[in-house]
């Protein structure tokens, strides 16, 4: 009997390389997952004991701390050597899955990203740039 393969082993994946944001109440965690492969390949959150310390979340977690793990991410991308791979990220699709209250908190990770030199690309649909501080390309 043989095993079919998953549809992503075969074919290129044109955007191999997604941001996935993961917000709740008490914290923040930032994936980027390659598509290709469906796993995890760099993670960053605010649970993390190193990041936990340094900021001051208390019973929320706020846009510095999403900052803060955006800025965590950045660095990790950099270690790995993928700050230069496309980086996908639908901030319009993570705004309307957060819930708009998460807003400053999705911009704040996305804008920590990309001024650490990550290749950030904005999959939008194009109307959400007059609502942040990212240069509307």
């Amino acid at each position: 009997m043989s095993r079919i393969a998953p549809p992503w082993s075969h074919a290129p994946v044109a955007k191999r390389f997604v941001l996935r944001l993961f917000i709740s109440l008490k914290y923040v965690t930032a994936n980027v997952v390659d598509r290709r492969s469906g796993r995890v390949i760099v993670t960053a959150s605010s649970v993390e004991k190193a990041l936990k310390e340094g900021l001051d979340c208390g019973r929320t977690c706020n846009s510095k701390a999403a900052a803060a793990v955006g800025e965590v991410l950045a660095m990790r991308l950099k270690v790995d050597g993928l700050a230069s791979e496309p980086i996908h990220a639908n901030a319009a699709k993570e705004v309307e899955k957060k819930g708009i209250k998460n807003r400053a908190k999705v911009w704040a990770i996305l804008n920590a990203i990309r001024s650490h030199g990550v290749n950030l690309v904005l999959d939008d649909d194009g109307d959400s740039c007059k609502d942040h501080h990212f240069p509307c390309h």
